[in-house]
């Protein structure tokens, strides 16, 4: 597992067409190789593979959503939405 990249993370895309747009880190799946989802375009039921080199790395965490994801439980898009709406709000 890639050091200090954690499920439930805030991230944010640098590359691509979803560039600044902001995912949930929903799975590890290689060193190089994350899947994410934002609980709209991309939803739990098809996350999106990305590459570590194309994100920008937030210490925000939606712990609920890391607690669940840890526990293998079932997250909605919805908590997703919400989580994602908390962590990137203005404060």
């Amino acid at each position: 597992m890639p050091h200090g990249i954690e499920p439930g993370q805030l991230v944010s895309s640098k590359a691509g067409r979803d560039r600044g747009r902001y995912y949930l880190i929903y799975e590890i799946v290689s060193e190089r190789l994350v899947r994410v989802v934002d609980g709209q375009v991309k939803r739990i039921e098809k996350p999106k593979a990305k590459n570590i080199k194309h994100l920008c790395f937030h210490p925000q965490v939606a712990e609920e959503i890391a607690v669940k994801l840890k526990r293998g439980e079932r997250v909605t898009n919805a908590e997703i939405r919400e989580a994602l709406q908390r962590l990137v709000a203005p404060s």
